[in-house]
């Protein structure tokens, strides 16, 4: 790779430099930690802290630089279509700002973040193809660590042989809520799903708001206003902030053969005076365009985090028809119902709330399942209640209150 020069580096030094030394500056129990006790502030044992970082590059290369407390262990791979270079760690804390890591160049996005307990992962998507022409650690004077990597552009051809070089086989980590039954409960078990989680964060707000927290914080407000049902045995998808992938959520609902899956989403618009909830449920085609987009980009989770998706469009399309069992479709039909009903007059609704689309984690065709989107942290007034510990116990009493009635209904059934 061409060599950055000497001018142009050390000026990238300098401010590279100034982002570590903000970084001592507001944590000052860290530096106590690490002048009388350096053992334990930089312990192999904790997680790895990443306190800096710096992309700099143009349309043809790129120079990634993070700054680490330990010494960086990581495997790096590459995934097709859409071409992405996949570095896995194991387990990090993201200490720099956001915007520290911006896309620029042929970088088109950058997501990083925790994929599994002990797991962390960063994902670069790239326009085109291009592959890493060189990686190395650097031991700092302070004893942090330094992770370089020079990637340039190159034809599909090349990057299409590194990719036939590498085998890699995803496998999706259990989530710490889930459960295999080896028989059926007589209980009418309730898969809660908190949308996104770990490297996926979902839609952020104006103020700050992250789906994949709101999403978390409902679903885990939800389980305790179902706890004290007896009848009803509770499964989560998730309990904490990590990466569960779309089929994965599917697959823990039917193993654990589930009679009701509910997925928790809020979603994120360019026109922000829309605002209100609405429930989902599977249907081959959307109820109109703006579902059908919401529909794709929630699908696009998997790609973004840097896993395969297994389904070609075409089999989708197979898999969505198959989906419309009669009596699945209609017992996720009077779910999504009953839950608008509840909310009506109580919580803010969509015009048409009860809508239908192809999203992935409604595609078990044996469990009848429903997505509600909150609302739009895209408008300031969703936001804030979605953020609202008061809001909150409001609208999980009345979801408490629907799945606890659609349950009583189908035990004595």
């Amino acid at each position: 790779m061409m060599k950055v020069g000497n001018r142009k580096k050390m000026i990238f030094d300098c401010g590279f430099r100034r982002k570590a030394r903000c970084f001592f500056k507001i944590s000052p129990i860290f530096i106590v930690l690490w002048i009388f006790f350096p053992s334990f502030a930089f312990s192999q044992d904790s997680n790895l802290i990443a306190y800096a970082a710096r992309l700099v590059g143009d349309d043809a290369r790129a120079r990634l630089l993070i700054e680490f407390s330990a010494k960086p262990d990581f495997t790096i791979r590459y995934l097709a279509n859409p071409n992405r270079i996949v570095i896995d760690l194991k387990q990090t804390k993201f200490g720099f700002p956001r915007e520290d890591l911006s896309p620029r160049g042929f970088l088109t996005d950058i997501r990083y973040g925790t994929m599994a307990q002990g797991r962390s992962r960063i994902v670069l998507s790239v326009a085109g193809s291009a592959v890493l022409e060189d990686r190395q650690v650097q031991l700092l004077e302070d004893g942090r660590y330094r992770l370089v990597m020079d990637m340039a552009v190159t034809d599909q051809s090349e990057f299409d042989a590194v990719m036939a070089e590498q085998t890699w086989s995803v496998k999706n980590p259990s989530s710490k809520g889930g459960r295999v039954t080896e028989a059926k409960s007589e209980k009418f078990i309730v898969v809660l799903d908190a949308g996104h989680g770990g490297i996926d964060g979902g839609a952020e707000g104006r103020n700050g708001a992250i789906e994949k927290l709101v999403t978390l914080e409902f679903v885990l407000a939800l389980q305790e206003e179902l706890k004290d049902n007896d009848d009803i045995e509770l499964v989560l998808t998730r309990e904490d902030d990590r990466f569960l992938s779309l089929s994965s959520r599917v697959r823990l609902a039917q193993q654990v053969e589930a009679d009701l899956f509910v997925s928790v989403h809020a979603d994120s618009i360019r026109q922000r005076s829309l605002r209100g909830a609405s429930v989902y449920t599977l249907s081959q085609k959307a109820s109109d365009q703006f579902t059908a987009s919401l529909a794709e980009a929630e699908n696009r989770t998997d790609v973004l985090a840097g896993l395969h998706i297994d389904d070609a469009s075409d089999e989708v399309t197979g898999i969505l028809i198959d989906l419309a069992q009669r009596e699945t479709k209609v017992f996720s039909d009077q779910v999504a119902e009953r839950i608008v009903g509840d909310f009506e007059g109580q919580v803010r609704l969509l015009n048409n709330p009860h809508r239908r689309a192809g999203f992935r984690v409604l595609q078990a065709p044996d469990v009848p399942s429903v997505l509600i989107e909150l609302g739009f942290l895209s408008n300031l007034t969703d936001e804030k209640l979605l953020s609202d510990a008061t809001w909150r116990k409001k609208a999980t009493q009345l979801l408490a209150k629907s799945i606890n009635e659609y349950s009583a209904k189908s035990l004595s059934n």
